[in-house]
């Protein structure tokens, strides 16, 4: 699918499509992609599933353009219950993050709503005997009658498999739901969240990690927000983010001490009192935050709108993206069917250039950061079958406003772009819609 829009990037193309190629209306719920992540490189790419699967793709050098080829796939985590809390654990991985490549093997962290593991997938070579006292590798021999004529087995390597090993477990430290896992810059370190707390982990200790934000409040009906993400800053190791079901956005320091309940800078934008209503809280909650590479901006997405912010400038956001204004006079019906709680993710490009989000009806936007520029793309097998045919995909975006010509009876509201990840160094995007993987180039 190609949408031609104003936005620097050129035209957006659909590139690839993985998972069922079929129209299929009984999808098993274990194949729902749960989690999009390109590794720093650009080189491989993960998806984790609610069945507790990761899928590791790997960049295909034959071809010219950007495209990927199965890897490896793993089962990560499986269904517990906590016997305690009389709970059911799901396997659903939650997050992936790549740790940066340091030998031939590759790291990564996968979580579900209470462990968190440290992976690593490597090519292993497997061995078989070749050679023994009763065979060469061909003919059979005769049984050996003396000493000297005994003869050590010889080993052969058969194949080469990629293995995937967990390195280490961590467990046991976040009483309510892990929604975010960040890595550090410094390469040693990294942060979970969950509802009410944030961790600090070092990589190679599994056993303890400290508290470094805690918001729980002592009488738990005095709870008032909750924490939503929160991320690293990509350059400073002392710094990291934490956004919260208020629309607050703090900046935290961890030079300044133990626990970093007070903030170091807090980015929030009041809300105009005559568009308050009963949903204003809940469209307000920020579901993502992204640093730039370079750390300068953030990026928050909540239920309507993208905000970019300016590191240095509390006081407003730069810019302010209108996503779903068409939706406002729905919210009663998506609070009814439960969609106004969906937590859409949100991205900035390899250059900070441009931010990337979903919507409904499996539509994705792309917006320049510092211009008007807008696509406006519709992650839809038909590309798919267009491509296959060798037919030219049809029209999937309008500029400036997408919604223009979209009739709101018709939006899809099961049919969702929630996840998704930009390559670091290409103008190349990964969606998950559903149970199918997607990837988009720009020129």
């Amino acid at each position: 699918m190609e949408s031609e829009s104003s936005s620097t990037s050129g035209p957006w193309r659909f590139a690839q499509c993985f998972g069922d190629k079929g129209e299929v209306d009984d999808i098993t719920e274990a194949d729902i992609i749960s989690t999009v992540e390109f590794d720093h490189t650009g080189d491989y790419l993960a998806t984790g599933d609610k069945g507790g699967r990761v899928v590791l793709f790997e960049r295909n050098e034959s071809k010219k353009a950007c495209e990927y080829k199965f890897y490896t796939e793993f089962q990560s985590h499986e269904p517990e219950f906590d016997y305690l809390k009389s709970l059911e654990i799901e396997e659903k991985i939650n997050k992936i993050k790549w740790c940066k490549r340091q030998n031939a093997a590759h790291f990564l962290l996968s979580t579900n709503d209470k462990t968190i593991k440290l992976w690593k997938v490597f090519e292993k070579s497997i061995k078989v005997v070749a050679q023994n006292n009763h065979h060469d590798g061909q003919n059979p021999l005769p049984t050996p009658v003396s000493r000297a004529a005994l003869r050590l087995p010889l080993m052969a390597p058969q194949d080469s498999i990629v293995a995937a090993v967990p390195r280490k477990i961590y467990q046991n430290a976040h009483a309510y739901h892990i929604n975010s896992i960040s890595i550090n810059s410094d390469g040693e370190t990294y942060i979970s969240a969950d509802d009410l707390r944030v961790n600090l982990w070092n990589l190679s200790i599994s056993d303890r990690s400290f508290n470094i934000v805690d918001i729980k409040p002592v009488n738990m009906e005095e709870l008032t927000e909750v924490i939503t993400a929160a991320e690293f800053h990509p350059v400073h190791c002392n710094l990291f983010m934490y956004s919260s079901s208020k629309g607050t956005i703090k900046l935290a320091d961890m030079r300044d001490q133990a626990l970093c309940d007070k903030h170091a800078k807090q980015f929030e934008e009041e809300e105009d009192p005559t568009n308050r209503s009963f949903f204003s809280e809940i469209i307000s909650s920020i579901s993502d935050v992204r640093f730039s590479r370079d750390g300068r901006y953030i990026l928050a997405r909540d239920y309507l709108s993208l905000k970019i912010w300016d590191v240095n400038m509390e006081s407003k956001p730069l810019r302010t993206i209108n996503i779903h204004d068409h939706l406002r006079g729905k919210l009663c019906d998506l609070y009814e069917n439960d969609c106004i709680f969906d937590k859409f993710e949100c991205n900035f490009s390899g250059d900070g250039k441009h931010v990337l989000t979903g919507s409904y009806h499996n539509y994705f936007r792309i917006y320049d950061v510092n211009g008007p520029g807008e696509a406006v793309l519709q992650a839809d097998k038909l590309a798919f079958k267009a491509k296959k045919i060798g037919g030219a995909a049809g029209k999937g975006g309008a500029k400036n406003n997408g919604t223009k010509g979209m009739n709101l009876e018709t939006i899809d509201f099961n049919k969702k772009i929630l996840h998704g990840s930009w390559h670091p160094r290409e103008n190349t995007i990964a969606l998950a819609a559903t149970n199918n993987l997607f990837l988009y180039s720009a020129a």
